[in-house]
């Protein structure tokens, strides 16, 4: 039976003789359904419309999509020692890709930001040999595709190696987290946010929504938390969640900054 993929967010559906009735993403406040109705691609159709394309992106491999597709998201693969730990998702994996992450070290594990990003992981995760993919569990309710190499996280700090630590840092989702990797950026840290924190277009900032496409702000709060969690961590880049949407240099000052700047514009 066929895989389905959601047209207008990208989540993977389990298995089905026929699509399924609704994407619980999609009707969520944070997301919307297709202006033209909820629409399926089976994974063997998106293997046909698009291809999977790497760049680096200031220093880290990224994997995307051409034409891009749903929300436009692209992976990230931080290579370690013993293996490469991919960050966020995307909707589709290619034999094609999967022997290219080999020859990196293989995927040791999978950690996802939020539901928007959640993507193929089974896919992924079941190419290298049932990889762990990290969600935390305050957000289990979107999950579309269960599967068992699933590792519903609790708590607010989670440690995938010894120089990567998951933070949630709420607000987009009640789960949705942060990834810290202490060898980024040339050893001076790096900070990986997708969109909880989103890179503005002129680089030097970053904002807060509760949802983008429907321009609802992020209360003062639940920013001030955000803030709190980030406070301890070293780091001197940010990788947002789209090509090229990153902090160079210098980044920890500028999220401060950002913070400060945001709570001002919605007092």
């Amino acid at each position: 039976m066929p895989l389905w993929t959601c047209l207008q967010c990208g989540a993977q559906f389990a298995d089905s003789s026929s699509p399924p009735h609704a994407c619980v993403i999609c009707e969520d406040e944070r997301q919307f359904v297709n202006w033209n109705g909820q629409s399926w691609l089976s994974r063997e159709e998106l293997l046909q419309r698009h291809r999977l394309v790497w760049r680096d992106d200031m220093g880290v491999l990224g994997i995307g999509m051409e034409p891009s597709f749903a929300i436009g998201q692209r992976a990230l693969l931080l290579r370690e020692a013993d293996g490469c730990v991919m960050w966020d998702c995307i909707p589709l994996a290619t034999d094609e890709a999967i022997a290219h992450v080999r020859s990196l070290g293989g995927l040791k594990a999978i950690a996802v930001s939020h539901p928007h990003f959640y993507g193929a992981v089974a896919d992924w995760s079941d190419a290298f040999g049932g990889a762990p993919v990290y969600l935390h569990t305050d957000d289990r309710a979107f999950v579309t595709r269960p599967h068992p190499s699933i590792v519903p996280w609790t708590g607010d700090k989670l440690a995938i190696s010894d120089g990567m630590t998951l933070l949630r840092a709420g607000g987009h989702f009640p789960g949705a987290s942060v990834l810290h990797w202490r060898a980024g950026a040339e050893g001076r840290g790096a900070l990986f946010v997708g969109d909880i924190a989103m890179v503005a277009m002129d680089r030097r900032h970053v904002s807060f929504m509760y949802s983008y496409p429907n321009l609802l702000p992020l209360n003062a709060k639940a920013v001030r938390l955000i803030a709190d969690v980030i406070a301890p961590l070293d780091f001197d880049r940010i990788h947002g969640g789209w090509w090229g949407r990153n902090i160079e240099a210098v980044a920890k000052p500028a999220f401060e900054a950002s913070v400060a700047r945001y709570l001002a514009a919605i007092a």
